[in-house]
């Protein structure tokens, strides 16, 4: 199924060409501004078929057709827990045990095969784009974008929190800013260093007991490994982080939880916010460390 898209043409736009607007207060990007103009609907004004060199008017209707992706990524049945779903978008909460992508090491048990999976039992298809990816062994929120505008328009557009279990006691707030390098280029570790990517975390203390302490973070950068990196070079591993140097064998995985994502809905601007509480194993490491109250 194709995605149509329809704008009304603001007086601002009146007497400019029809490729300003879509640039513009569409918002289309180059990439698939291109793909449109070859297809006999992809861009039409007032209904009939239009060039981007047209000019247009104040209050004329500008639609877009957005063809449906050839599936890229092999179909696998697979359980997905949906927290949304629309034309546009599909809102995932991730398992920590779950990589996003098809590897050597993963075939067939990732998220894109399960997304897959869904799309194709709804009638539907679409290349996998999740806009702001999650390690494997990290749980939350993720956003799939069902089309390239909708792809386009989120990247960049969306706030995450994180609940993390690090080691150690820390209380109040702060921040880290570290930049991030990649010592070795045949490995995925990343490591605090100059001349790395600019990288900034913050944090604040939920609560601390039991030589651990529960945080809420908000990276305000992405880069690879963030948070888990950021945590190490302050001498607060997260639990359970195996690459960074704190394995438990009773978790497998570091304790680190997308628990809240807002962003305005690509098509519709509408402001959206999704929560997702943790898994049950760090559900039971958060009782741990005193006595369980709401997080969120």
């Amino acid at each position: 199924m194709s995605r149509e898209l329809k704008f009304t043409v603001p007086e601002e736009y009146g007497g400019r060409k029809l490729l300003h607007f879509l640039r513009g207060s569409a918002k289309l990007s180059t990439k698939l501004i291109r793909r449109l103009k070859t297809l006999e609907d992809g861009i039409m004004l007032n209904g009939e078929r239009a060039r981007t060199v047209d000019p247009i008017r104040s209050g004329d209707v500008i639609s877009v057709n957005i063809p449906e992706d050839e599936a890229q990524t092999e179909a696998v049945e697979y359980p997905l827990d949906i927290v949304y779903e629309d034309e546009d978008i599909l809102v995932i909460n991730k398992a920590p045990s779950i990589a996003m992508h098809p590897t050597h090491n993963h075939q067939g048990d990732t998220v894109a095969n399960a997304v897959a999976w869904h799309l194709k039992s709804t009638g539907r298809q679409s290349v996998f784009r999740a806009v702001g990816r999650l390690d494997k062994g990290t749980s939350g929120l993720i956003v799939c974008a069902l089309n390239p505008y909708s792809a386009s328009r989120l990247t960049g557009n969306f706030k995450k929190e994180y609940l993390a279990v690090v080691n150690g006691i820390l209380s109040g707030r702060g921040e880290i800013n570290a930049p991030i390098i990649r010592p070795d280029p045949n490995k995925t570790l990343r490591a605090c260093g100059e001349g790395g990517e600019p990288a900034l975390t913050r944090w604040e203390a939920v609560r601390s007991g039991g030589g651990m302490t529960l945080v809420r973070v908000k990276p305000e950068t992405g880069r690879t490994h963030q948070i888990r990196v950021h945590f190490s070079h302050i001498g607060h591993k997260l639990v359970g982080d195996v690459m960074y140097g704190d394995s438990r064998a009773d978790i497998g995985h570091q304790l680190l939880h997308c628990a809240k994502m807002s962003f305005d809905h690509p098509v519709t601007g509408e402001a959206m916010t999704f929560c997702a509480e943790p898994p049950e194993e760090m559900q039971k490491i958060i009782a741990e460390i005193s006595e369980n109250q709401e997080v969120y």
